[in-house]
This record gives structure tokens, sequence and C-alpha cells, in this order.
């Protein structure tokens, strides 16, 4: 027990600094106060415990874990057992999880040596509780398995600390199955909240998705789905299996008794598997319920996820204004939504604003505001944050770079590009992956070094997943290789053969090229292999709801006057020079025929709405499904000309923001 002894009380105070007093000049009463000895620590100590009582001990033991001092309480329990041998037992389940919260190994091990001396190991339940948690703190999961195999008959406390340890060292399959043999052994009754906790906790962290639901069965079926904490944490589960299990986690949320950790949980539920028009209907119900429950920092951060993702600019605008009146526009993580929302929303210069704001900027915020303008194509903007950063004291970690490249590669910017890809290894120690080699990949396919960018994929030291053979696809559509197409594509559909996506390009690489058999040769293997293209569509937000249009779609109340309106532009169009490009129409039909299915493509809908129902000289945002079309890219762009409005569209592949006849990204998506 050296450890814990040397790190005991004082025995006594230091004495009075009394020696530049004059010892025979007289004293005064308030001197004599002031000079008369405090009681030691010892004796303040002392004076709060009875050494006669072992409890006592154990008590001043726990207290001093509790309030944050683990070496006080160790030493407490030096002291306890040189007063009372008696005390060993109450207060020796105290010192081991004061062992725990220090992370001394050193003084665990001596706490279990003399846990097995006393006789205490095994045959204590609360020893052997704690013996488990402290060597599970130190991270010593091993040492805790061959603890746990030493006790006979384990209760199903010793067996959920054993499976609680498990998880905090990520070990999920060993803790679902010990978890497994407790219901085995048994009954489900011996299963307890803190049990059903565990086992969540676990099988929220492993693919296999049917565990949550076994999990959630045997839950209901011993009576404790209604239990705050318990739900919660099956909630939680549910979400971290994403899209899969959305239906059973909102058939919980509607049974269970919700609280703000359940709406907030639902909420980020949605936002994060894209359904930020659910997200947002949950938010409103939220504010609606009363009964105490108000959002939070956790609940903004959701909603303004859901209008990232949507592009609802003014929903997002409206959430921004609640964060200000609730004062956490400088709180990192609110501020970093902020930040991203109008990111992710084509709104750079309103990220700017809401990212001076933030006072304790993290590596995230930072990363936020970079990726910002890299969405944008404004590479020397990008560039300017992340030097900030660096002066900043803050060193640029994994995914600053892939921000960093992707600017790079957006804005065309081959040698900043090369430069910080060579010092991200050399400088900064942090070995690409597939990421980067991406970024890297589309840099070089923009400038045209198409080979240079296909000997990258061959020679990385990762294997090329399909974005960034993707990369390359795209970058043999705008400078017409053909050949390489082919070999991009190829790999393409080995890697990912149920995405549509691929073939659509590559069967756009042909049209493009006149090559009319292949692109039947495309659409017949489309139909083999049973795909089914995504239908395109855009959306545009106009007062805070969401207007959606398909190719030719019909179906808007205003269909008519957007179809009229449209038909009035185009014709001012074509007088300032535009031309359908019908090489982006993949069937092999007349020039005329080509450019009516031009007319009617979705961009061109949603902008002709927006142009109508909007003011002059507000900003028109856009959101497409699909990588915007090579027409209606052209089109868009003479179209700011002609009505001197801003325009952006948020494509699948990027951001693209038209002004006075121009695009920010220099015509390559």
């Amino acid at each position: 027990m050296a450890a814990a002894a040397s790190v005991m009380p004082p025995h006594a105070d230091p004495p009075p600094l009394a020696a530049a007093r004059n010892p025979t000049a007289p004293a005064s009463d308030s001197q004599r106060r002031r000079d008369a000895p405090t009681p030691s620590l010892r004796a303040l100590f002392l004076r709060a415990v009875d050494p006669s009582r072992p409890s006592s001990w154990s008590a001043a033991v726990a207290d001093l874990l509790s309030s944050g001092d683990p070496a006080a309480a160790l030493a407490a329990f030096a002291a306890a057992l040189r007063a009372n041998p008696a005390a060993l037992r109450p207060a020796l389940p105290p010192a081991l999880r004061a062992a725990a919260a220090a992370a001394s190994l050193a003084a665990g091990r001596q706490l279990h040596l003399l846990a097995l001396r006393s006789g205490l190991f095994p045959s204590d339940a609360y020893a052997a509780s704690a013996l488990l948690h402290m060597y599970h703190h130190c991270s010593r999961p091993l040492d805790a398995r061959r603890a746990f195999d030493e006790i006979p008959a384990p209760n199903p406390v010793i067996v959920t600390a054993m499976a609680s340890g498990c998880v905090r060292n990520n070990l999920v399959y060993p803790a679902l199955a010990i978890f497994r043999s407790m219901v085995a052994s048994d009954s489900a009754a011996v299963v307890d909240e803190a049990a059903a906790l565990v086992a969540l906790s676990a099988s929220a962290r492993v693919p296999d998705r049917g565990i949550t639901g076994g999990i959630h069965a045997l839950v209901a079926k011993i009576g404790l789905e209604g239990h705050a904490g318990v739900a919660n944490t099956m909630l939680d589960a549910y979400a971290k299996g994403g899209g899969c299990d959305l239906g059973a986690a909102r058939k919980l949320f509607d049974m269970m008794e919700r609280d703000a950790v359940s709406w907030n949980t639902m909420i980020a539920l949605y936002a994060q598997n894209g359904l930020s028009a659910e997200a947002l209907r949950l938010y409103g119900k939220m504010l609606n319920v009363g009964g105490g429950i108000r959002c939070n920092a956790v609940t903004l951060s959701a909603v303004l996820l859901a209008c990232a993702h949507a592009g609802a600019i003014q929903t997002g605008k409206r959430i921004h204004n609640q964060v200000v009146r609730m004062g956490l526009e400088e709180n990192a993580h609110v501020g970093t939504s902020v930040v991203d929302m109008y990111s992710k929303c084509g709104r750079v210069e309103m990220a700017r604003k809401a990212f001076r704001r933030v006072k304790e900027k993290n590596i995230l915020t930072w990363s936020a505001m970079i990726a910002g303008y890299g969405m944008q194509g404004h590479g020397q903007e990008t560039l300017e944050v992340f030097n900030e950063m660096r002066r900043s004291g803050l060193k640029p970690n994994y995914i600053t770079f892939i921000s960093v490249l992707a600017a790079c590669s957006h804005a065309g910017l081959l040698n900043e590009g090369r430069h910080w890809y060579n010092a991200m290894r050399k400088e900064f120690g942090i070995e690409p992956g597939v990421e980067h080699y991406g970024c890297m990949v589309d840099l070089l396919g923009r400038a045209g070094c198409l080979d240079e960018a296909y000997g990258l994929i061959k020679e990385m030291n990762v294997k090329p997943d399909a974005a960034m053979w993707g990369a390359l696809l795209s970058a043999c559509r705008i400078h017409k290789n053909v050949e390489l197409a082919e070999i991009a594509a190829n790999r393409l559909f080995e890697l990912d053969a149920s995405n549509s996506g691929y073939y659509v390009l590559l069967s756009n690489i042909y049209a493009e090229a006149g090559m009319w058999k292949d692109v039947e040769r495309m659409r017949v293997l489309f139909k083999i292999r049973g795909m089914k293209k995504p239908p395109g569509y855009s959306s545009v937000e106009l007062k805070g709801k969401t207007h959606s249009f398909y190719v030719g779609d019909k179906r808007h109340p205003q269909h008519k006057e957007i179809y009229a309106y449209l038909d009035k532009l185009l014709e001012r169009m074509q007088e300032a020079g535009y031309a359908p490009n019908t090489g982006s129409v993949h069937h092999d039909l007349d020039e005329e025929e080509k450019g009516s299915m031009l007319r009617i493509h979705s961009e061109k809908l949603a902008v002709a709405f927006a142009l109508m129902n909007s003011v002059q000289g507000s900003v028109i945002h856009v959101i497409k499904n699909l990588r915007v079309c090579t027409d209606c890219h052209t089109a868009i762009k003479i179209i700011t000309k002609l009505t001197g409005r801003e325009i952006i569209v948020r494509d699948i592949k990027r951001f693209h923001h038209f002004k006075d006849g121009l695009c920010s990204c220099g015509d390559y998506w």
C-alpha cells in the first residue's frame, strides 16, 4: 500500500510564521485571535471521521472520491487501514473506484492483491465489481477478463460491470456475448435498467442492426420500455443504425414518454439521413408540445443540419435568429453549425460573419469555414483561412486537409494543391487517405492531366474507391477522353454495380461524342441489370416552403404561368445567342425533339418559378438532386446576365454560383 500511503494527508499544518514578530512585545486581542493556532487538516479530518467505525472510513473515502480528489481518497483508505483494519471491507470498493478515477494501475494492483489476501475477492460482490471497473478504466480489459473468470457465480451486477467495461474499451461483441450469457443463465428477469443500457450501448456500435431490435423485444417483454433512460438509449441505438432503422426509431419515439433528449435524438436522426422536411416538422411539434420541454444547443444544431442538407436558407436564417436570442451564437458547437448551414446554402459571406462571432473556435469550427469557402470554389480565400488557423496555433488534421485539397480542386489551383498534398505528409505527418487521393485525382483531372491522375490511382497505397474513379470519369467527360472513361467506368461497375449514375455518365460521354450505338448499348445494359435512374428534381424555397419540380412537371399550381414565363425567357435567351446543347440529350432524336426535351428540364422550371415569385435583387437558391446538365448550366449563365439576378445551384457534385453570365465552377463539374 505504499502508493496509497504516499498521498496521505499531512499530519500537521506548518507552524505560524511568528519569527518576524518581537516575542517580548505585548499582543493585542485581535492579534491574539490571528495568532491562535488553526486546526490542522488531520484534526479536521479526524473530527469528521469516527476511527472506531468502519462505515465512517468508507464514507470518507467515497466522499473524497465524489468531490473529485481520487488521490486523497486513496490516502484516506491507507489511513483507515492503519487506524482500524476492520475498515477494509467497506472501504475497499470505493478505494478501487478511486484508483480507476486516477487511472492508477499501480494502486489498483496493490488493492487487488489486498483483496486476494483478505479473501474479499472473489467472494465479495461489491469488491469484485469495483475491481473489474478499475481494470477497465485503466485500459486493461484482459486483466478484467481474467479476474471475471475467477468469480465462481457472478451475479447480474458483476456481469453488467464486466459488459460495461467491454463497451468502454470498444469490445462490443464480447459485451453482447456476456449479455446473452446473462439472459440465458437464468431468465430475462435478471436484466435490469443498467444491463439494458449497456446492451443497447453495445448494439449501437455494431453493423448488425437486428441486434438492437432483439434487445428492444426483450426490454419490452420485461417492462423496461417505459424507462426514460433505457428508451432514449434505445432510440440512440436505432439512430446510429441510419435510415434502415428509421421506422422502428419513430415507432419507439411515438410510444415513449419523451423528454428533450428524445426529441433531439429523433430530430438529429432525420437530419442526418437527409430527411430535412421531417426534421423540421418534428422541430415545430417540439416547440408546441409544452410540458417544460425546450429546445437547447443540441436541438438547434440538429435543425441547422437539416436546413443545410435541404439548402433551406430562409428557415436557416430563422433558426439563426433563435440562436442569437438564446445567446448561443458564441458557442463553438452551435456556431459551427451556423457556419456549416450558411456554407451549404451557398452564402459564404454570411458563414464568415457567423464564424467571426464564435469565441472559442475549435478545429471543427475552422474546418467548417475552410470547407465553406472550398465548396464555393473560392480557393484563395480557403487558403487564407487555412493559414489564419495555423497562425492561431491549431494544427490542421486529416479532415482539414480534405477541405483544403477539395478547395484547390474546385478552384483549379494545381500548384497549391500539389504543395499542400506534399506538405500534409512531410510537414504534418498525415498519411493521405482515399479522400485526399480523390481530391488530387479531381484536381489533376480538372487541369487536363488525365494520365497523371490515372497514374496516381495506380500507384497509391490504399485501394481506390468509387468516388476516386468517379472523379476520373468526370474529368474524362470534360476533356472528352472516351478510352480512359471506359476504364474508369468498368472499375465503377465492379465497385458499385447498383449505382445508376455511372451508367448515365458514361452514356453522356458517348452521346456527346456522337457514339449512338454505344449509348444504345448502355441503355440495354441498364435494363438487363435492372437499373433504375432516380428521377431528377430541382427544388427552391420560397417563404419557408419548398417547391419541387421534375422534368416536364405540370403538378405545380402555377405550372401554366411558369411555362408561359419560361417560353418568353427562352426567346430572350435565343436572341442573346443561346442555342440548346442537344449533345446532352441521350436519345438519337432529331434536333427539334432534343430542344423540346431540354426546355422542360427541372432546373429551368425551378429557376423560372423563383424569378416569377421573388423580389428583384434577392439571391435565388436551387437544389438539384443529380448533376446539373450541360444545357441547363449554359442556360442559367445567360439568364443571370439577362435578368441581373444571382442564382446559386447546389447539385450532387458541387455549388454553382451564377452571376453576370459566369459560373464559379469555371464550367467544370
